[in-house]
């Protein structure tokens, strides 16, 4: 008995806390409401243009170099004043493509500045490279972009300006989305990064709060990131960590979420992972080394707190583990499960944890909707709502991958920044070059397809003993971390067997792909819309590499 209610407590105690970091996110929902229109306004426009450096980090880039150039170049801005750095780390293909385009861009555009660097020694990674390309900038502005981004022509018209306060450091822009019905997955980032960019990033800068550049799809002013102490390669979030230097020294950052800056979601499902580890695992780094200056600072208690909460936000996937390993033998001690533990227990936390979260979600789709429409009816797409039980259980089913980054980063184990593999794809069937990058094995899926044999076993526990209230909360579960795992494998060593055989069959004119149909548990649908999503995901991928120009 005793052993039981140590249990009982220790699952409470883990759903509290990550309840606690699931309702910030209803705070930074109330912060953007309420601060909506303070939208930030130029202090007045430049008599004279400043100099602008573009600075375009790459390695091995081969399928979208091309394009970010071409993208780049159209930027309107006076030609005397405007500088294009592509800063290469390359060992492959990428370096003689990027030659051969800046050839062709001088022909075209021959009074064009495009200065390309190479570096044998890739010593600090994408921050060692944009280090190093401050040595010959010529700009007093770094306008920064990564490779899978296409900057729309007049993103200098729209921002230059509000650098006229000579205490701004950055103007950061939103993210846009190129490729964001190619399947379900991306579907799913696109919402989650609209979340973020519209509550998280939107409310924290209009309400004061600190917040952080994205590492692209911004301008810096050169002599802030000189008086932070420039970019350090020390985390593998350096765009994070040079962020939080400059606001505690006092420079203002102005984000404007009107200014949109497509770019392409990742694809696989272990590329996203990849770059979700990263992201993790380098703001847990940022928070080792900062967090406890940023309290000693000179910042107000709504600044310190806000950083707390961004900063150690992903310490919430280690107790999110607990948690799934806790759900059954709670279950399981639990004898009585009526309505007063219904409305005591599972209603507050299900609100605290479920619904916050997709309320966020919910509001930054409409917000969207109303910065793309300002004057038109306003609502959110069927879309976007049959996603939303999807992007759940995916948060949950990254929560391994996702802890192995806090542990890492805890323990202070160093590794190198792992790029996210770029595919040069846009739309629903854009091209899938796939033969090059791909993201590198591991055996993390191993042990997510563990977690979702485990919450079968959970989910039938609950309805053999009656436990009906449980379900919704352990579905999410199941599907999270069956949707995670498995897609990891099918687009891993299956997907290459696969993307063979349709290779094969293109040769003959024809491509076949066997459907299995979803598994058939009680009360699924969820499943089912999940396993269909990712059949149409696998369904784009054979058709792309079954065309003759895939």
């Amino acid at each position: 008995m005793e052993f039981s209610s140590v249990l009982v407590g220790t699952y409470l105690a883990v759903l509290l806390v990550l309840a606690f970091y699931g309702c910030h996110r209803s705070v930074l929902v109330y912060l953007y409401y309420r601060h909506r229109d303070k939208k930030p306004v130029p202090a007045g426009t430049f008599a004279d243009l400043p100099a602008v450096t573009v600075q375009l980090p790459l390695f091995n880039e081969m399928y979208v170099v091309e394009r970010l150039l071409d993208a780049v170049a159209l930027i309107r801005y006076p030609r005397d004043r405007f500088q294009i750095q592509v800063l290469d780390d390359s060992t492959d293909e990428t370096r003689e493509i990027c030659r051969r385009k800046i050839a062709d861009l001088a022909v075209r555009y021959p009074d064009l500045d495009v200065e390309y660097v190479h570096r044998i020694d890739r010593s600090g990674f994408k921050a060692g490279a944009l280090e190093n390309g401050l040595k010959t900038a010529k700009g007093e502005f770094v306008l920064i972009f990564d490779a899978d981004f296409l900057p729309l022509a007049d993103v200098l018209e729209r921002t230059i300006h509000h650098f006229v306060d000579p205490k701004v450091a950055v103007v950061q822009c939103r993210w846009d989305h190129v490729n964001r019905n190619f399947s379900a997955l991306t579907e799913v980032q696109a919402l989650m990064l609209d979340g973020h960019f519209i509550m998280e990033h939107a409310g924290r800068n209009r309400s004061g709060r600190f917040f952080n550049f994205n590492g692209t799809a911004g301008i810096w002013r050169r002599a802030a990131i000189a008086d932070a102490g420039g970019w350090q390669h020390d985390t593998l979030t350096e765009d994070m960590d040079l962020s939080y230097r400059a606001q505690i020294r006092g420079w203002r950052f102005v984000y404007l979420p009107e200014v949109a800056a497509p770019a392409e979601l990742p694809v696989e499902m272990s590329a996203f992972k990849a770059q979700q580890f990263r992201w993790a695992k380098g703001s847990i780094q940022v928070s080792r080394k900062l967090l406890a200056r940023i309290l000693r600072s000179n910042a107000t208690f709504a600044q310190k707190s806000e950083a707390f909460f961004h900063l150690t936000n992903n310490l919430s996937y280690p107790l999110l583990v607990v948690l799934s390993l806790l759900l059954l033998p709670n279950l399981a001690f639990r004898t009585q499960h009526g309505i007063r533990e219904v409305l005591t227990i599972d209603l507050p936390l299900f609100f605290g944890t479920t619904l916050s979260i997709a309320s966020f979600y919910l509001a930054s789709e409409r917000e969207i909707e109303r910065i793309n429409n300002p004057t038109g009816r306003r609502r959110i797409q069927w879309s976007v709502w049959k996603r939303l039980p999807l992007v759940m259980s995916l948060g949950i089913g990254l929560c391994i991958n996702q802890t192995r980054a806090v542990m890492e980063a805890l323990l202070g184990r160093e590794t190198e920044f792992v790029r996210t593999p770029k595919h040069g794809i846009r739309g629903r069937l854009g091209s899938w070059n796939g033969k090059k990058y791909r993201a590198a094995k591991s055996l993390t899926p191993i042990f997510e397809l563990a977690m979702a044999g485990y919450f079968v076993v959970a989910v039938a526990f609950a309805v053999r003993n009656g436990h009906y209230v449980s379900l919704p909360f352990l579905m999410l579960f199941l599907c999270g971390f069956g949707y995670v795992g498995w897609a990891s494998l099918w687009q891993g060593a299956l997907g290459t067997a696969l993307r063979a055989v349709l290779r094969g069959g293109g040769r003959r004119g024809r491509a076949t792909v066997q459907v299995v149909p979803p598994p058939s548990f009680p009360t699924l649908a969820l499943l089912s819309d999940i396993a269909n999503a990712q059949l149409g995901e696998t369904r784009s991928m054979a058709t792309a590499v079954s065309r003759p120009d895939a």
